[in-house]
């Protein structure tokens, strides 16, 4: 069936100019363009009246973790946490509303130490004398770090490695990979509800960007349930690469159920408000503190040798400016390096990217996919641990900008909400949680922050010719908001309201 839209704003992502309809048939876009030139296709068409709202492409999500958000949904929530008793009060009240009994697992999400009134971590004493029949976990909200309970880390194998319940970078991954996943049936119920989050946003194709062996299961029982409303693109651990695409060999090639797997990822860094992030000078207060380095140069020129083997996209973890300079180092020392950029190779965050090493990224083909939203986030823990000069090029947009360099910008969930809106905001105004402007030479026009979650977003995927712009024999995947990006003050662009998301011409979120 054939539908037209019109009566308000098409923006085609083309051009900064707005078109006035568009016409969809089978989840295909027919023809954009003038009313009158459109209407003319639409004999027998349903007409679909936008009431001066705006029509553009569905946001492509560039970078997150769908299942961990999915499940962090069943999870204690501790963003608003501002000190180690709200943490406690979070934590009893999520126990008893549970009915969780003795022995039960506690696990919750999202604290975020530079916030808390202590301006630390929580101990795993604390958490013992709160809770002492129950197994607790606390994941902080980078996805770096963590605190666990005594009988926690017993029940994980962990014991001995702790610094009083705190893990840090590997040894934390590798106690989350052991945390007990909710029941099938709830895990399904909470992948819905993901999806139906991210739709929510204004994404209609989302990522899963770090699957490890544990994820198997999880990922067959959602193929089996055809269990995936927008596209999903996964990228496995390098290591266990090759037993993802064994397990789901329809998926290696293209999308299969709405899924396929789109390459492999690397981890070069820690977080830099954990002061975690590889940096080449030392963060502030401690001259022997340069961060965390997570693989060894031999390690990393092999995962690119491998990727280029196999023929995988790599995604590279690279937050500080030391694990930026490792990447290009062995990027440029390995032989086939017009094979390597032919598969848009992307560093992740790329938060601390100097200036100076963003020409040598363009040469090598890597695109930077920003995490920007720290500008508003965590901009205010990042001038304390860099000092302003520093921490005002953190995602430096502008400067890729200036050079002509494709970039995206993403949110990681579940560290943050995939709220694309709030990040194109903070791409336009730099603005921190405390009211401060982070670098004023770094903002960058809406139009072209709209760009690197649209067009560049599916630049990036390798999936130009089918999303991130509406132009005939595209995918029908766009989005109706209540205003145009382009017409509202940059301050106001984050109260811009998703009304409607269609994923290949069929609404799969609808706020009115």
């Amino acid at each position: 069936m054939k539908t037209v839209y019109s009566g308000g704003n098409v923006l085609t992502m083309e051009s900064p100019e707005p078109e006035e309809a568009m016409l969809v048939e089978d989840g295909v876009i027919l023809s954009v363009g003038s009313a009158d030139e459109v209407l003319e296709k639409t004999s027998g068409a349903a007409l679909v009246k936008l009431g001066g709202k705006t029509l553009m492409p569905a946001f492509i999500d560039a970078h997150s973790h769908i299942s961990s958000y999915a499940i962090s949904l069943s999870q204690a929530p501790l963003e608003s946490a501002e000190s180690f008793s709200d943490i406690i009060d979070i934590l009893s009240k999520f126990r008893d509303e549970n009915g969780l009994q003795d022995g039960a697992w506690i696990i919750a999400k999202g604290y975020e130490h530079n916030h808390l009134r202590e301006k630390k971590h929580p101990t795993g004493a604390l958490l013992d004398a709160a809770f002492p029949n129950y197994k607790v976990a606390l994941q902080h909200k980078s996805g770096h770090f963590g605190v666990f309970s005594s009988s926690a880390l017993s029940a994980l194998t962990m014991s001995g490695r702790d610094k009083d319940g705190y893990l840090e970078e590997n040894d934390f991954v590798e106690a989350a990979k052991k945390l007990p996943l909710p029941e099938p049936e709830l895990l399904l119920s909470a992948f819905e509800k993901a999806q139906k989050k991210y739709a929510s946003y204004g994404i209609a194709t989302a990522q899963e960007g770090m699957m490890v062996s544990q994820m198997l299961p999880l990922y067959r029982l959602l193929l089996s349930k055809k269990a995936f409303i927008i596209d999903i693109v996964g990228y496995p651990q390098l290591e266990c690469g090759g037993e993802f695409r064994k397990a789901f060999p329809d998926s290696a090639g293209g999308y299969s159920s709405r899924f396929r797997l789109g390459g492999c990822k690397i981890i070069l860094d820690g977080s830099p408000q954990g002061r975690t992030a590889w940096m080449k000078t030392p963060y502030i207060g401690s001259d022997e503190n340069f961060g965390v380095s997570s693989m060894t140069d031999a390690e990393v020129s092999a995962a690119i040798e491998k990727s280029v083997k196999n023929g995988w996209q790599l995604l590279a973890h690279c937050n500080g400016d030391a694990a930026a300079e490792q990447f290009l180092r062995c990027a440029e020392g390995f032989c086939e390096r017009e094979k390597f950029a032919a598969l848009r190779p992307v560093m992740i965050h790329a938060q601390l990217l100097s200036p100076l090493q963003l020409p040598r990224l363009k040469r090598l083909g890597i695109i930077p996919s920003f995490f920007i939203a720290h500008c508003y986030h965590h901009g205010d823990t990042h001038i304390s641990n860099f000092g302003f000069r520093r921490a005002e090029k953190i995602s430096p947009a502008a400067d890729a900008l200036r050079l002509n360099t494709p970039f995206t910008f993403h949110q990681d969930s579940p560290v943050i909400e995939p709220d694309m809106l709030e990040t194109v905001w903070c791409a336009a105004n730099r603005i921190t949680r405390g009211g401060v402007l982070l670098g004023a030479g770094e903002r960058i026009p809406v139009y072209d922050a709209l760009k690197a979650v649209t067009a560049s977003a599916a630049f990036q995927y390798g999936e130009e010719a089918a999303k991130g712009i509406l132009s005939a024999g595209r995918k029908a995947d766009f989005i109706i908001l209540s205003d145009n990006p382009l017409a509202v003050p940059a301050d106001k662009l984050r109260d811009i309201k998703v009304i409607k998301t269609y994923k290949s011409g069929k609404l799969v979120y609808n706020r009115e």
